[in-house]
């Protein structure tokens, strides 16, 4: 990590695991017999299922509960958008998928989930994992235990039924001097099919016959993801835009203003962004680990009397993030985080107490990253680019009436 300063880590962590008010929802097209899907009263309803391959995944149409985008109408001050992402999701016996899904569910939010490729591959079958630079089966993080992978892909389907984005984490974790940084455009290309591959053959390699399929077409649904450790996006990025993805959440150390494009305008950028550190004169980026790392030097295990402490300061720098931008420049607000119990899962507190009172805000929208792309691509460009003019806390001059009068109007 040399040229990185202590303070602002820049690593992702090795992990095995965002939350969000939305505008109005549909519940999808054409249910009929078929897939039950929650309809978040306790019922159910009826969705039509096309099995793909065999079986693990299928064909049930539309994804419920997304929101239909909205132009920003001129001198309108924009929506807080907030989205909680988590790394290599899955469900362990902390049961933390679970506990955030009914964060969500709390709170009307969605969130964007990014699964790890093998957490739906049984350590038994690990010869069937070729990770680039690395020998076959290798991996830096654990293959889950059959009934983790179980519960995983219990959640995973409950998750997209509710209007959650299933996003990517790659497979194998691989960081620093050998790790993904390296890669080249085909071997990000060679971990991606293999990601998507166990998600959509996870029947075949489990074995397991008492579930049912995820609904969704996992090839068309893959619009983005997040590289371990926030390293590789550069050279990811070929591969991600001939894969047709919209957006990469790979980059560190971004800033709090309105996102923009890379690779010749066709991915969305969404950074993990510098957020004040409460208590301190520096910044954090927005992720669990992170402020980890500053609370304790990266030891999951630190000094249980300062737990208490610790946790109030997470939640409140989770906070200081959301307000500098909900009381300025309103800009998206990123939150990267891992189904984890570090220093005893007060981090996990602290983003479901700093969800809570965000919620309590007029105009917030608790997103995934694919319903955020949804919303500025049906933005008028130039009321995009004119937001992107506002720095870290700078409101606009003359108030938004002013601000984004022409630029939002029709004629504009």
């Amino acid at each position: 990590m040399s040229g990185i300063s202590r303070r602002r880590v820049l690593t992702a962590g090795a992990a095995t695991g965002a939350l969000g008010t939305l505008a109005a929802c549909s519940s999808g097209t054409g249910l009929r017999s078929g897939a039950a899907e929650a309809d978040g009263e306790g019922t159910t309803q009826a969705r039509p299922v096309k099995p793909i391959g065999d079986g693990s995944t299928a064909d049930t149409g539309a994804q419920p509960h997304q929101p239909t985008p909205d132009r920003l109408e001129a001198g309108r001050r924009p929506p807080q958008f907030v989205v909680l992402s988590w790394d290599g999701a899955g469900e362990l016996s902390n049961r933390l998928f679970s506990r955030f899904r009914k964060v969500a569910a709390d709170h009307g939010a969605r969130m964007t989930f990014f699964l790890s490729g093998i957490y739906t591959l049984p350590e038994s079958k690990k010869h069937l994992y070729r990770p680039p630079q690395h020998p076959v089966g290798a991996s830096d993080i654990g293959y889950l235990a059959d009934r983790h992978i179980h519960a995983t892909l219990q959640q995973v389907r409950a998750a997209w039924l509710e209007g959650h984005e299933i996003g990517t984490h790659f497979n194998g974790h691989f960081c620093g001097a050998t790790g993904v940084r390296n890669w080249s455009p085909a071997e990000w290309r060679s971990e991606i099919e293999q990601a998507v591959d166990f998600v959509t053959h996870w029947r075949t390699n489990t074995g397991f016959t008492d579930l049912e399929p995820l609904p969704f077409d996992y090839r068309r649904e893959l619009t983005g993801g997040r590289t371990p450790c926030l390293e590789g996006q550069a050279r990811l990025l070929p591969t991600a835009a001939a894969l047709g993805w919209t957006y990469d959440a790979s980059s560190p150390g971004g800033l709090q203003i309105w996102p923009g494009k890379v690779q010749g305008g066709r991915i969305w950028d969404f950074p993990l962004q510098s957020i004040p550190f409460a208590g301190h004169s520096f910044q954090v980026l927005s992720m669990d680990y992170n402020m980890m790392f500053n609370q304790s030097g990266g030891n999951p295990l630190g000094d249980r009397a300062r737990y208490d402490a610790w946790r109030a300061q997470a939640r409140d720098t989770y906070l200081a993030g959301f307000r500098r931008a909900y009381e300025s420049n309103r800009a998206p607000f990123f939150v990267g985080n891992h189904f984890e119990r570090w220093n005893g899962g007060i981090y996990m507190d602290a983003v479901e107490e700093a969800v809570q009172q965000m919620a309590a805000h007029d105009d917030v929208r608790f997103v995934s990253f694919k319903q955020l792309v949804a919303w500025l691509e049906a933005q008028d460009p130039v009321v995009l680019r004119k937001l992107r003019t506002l720095s870290p806390g700078q409101s606009p001059t003359g108030g938004w009436a002013e601000f984004l009068g022409a630029a939002g109007s029709p004629a504009s």
